[in-house]
């Protein structure tokens, strides 16, 4: 299979707050998405954590 659930880890607390799906095989590189941080509570950069 090609897609793996991976966290998603806010770049400023570094708290994991949303799980996702991807697909390792087409995209490599790690995800990087603005989402939103209920612990800074504003929207911040989120991570893939290894």
């Amino acid at each position: 299979m090609g897609r793996e659930g991976i966290t998603l880890r806010c770049k400023e607390c570094k708290e994991e707050n949303y799980i996702t799906k991807k697909n390792k095989k087409e995209h490599p590189e790690k995800l990087e998405v603005k989402k939103f941080c209920s612990k800074s509570r504003k929207h911040t950069i989120h991570i893939e954590k290894k």
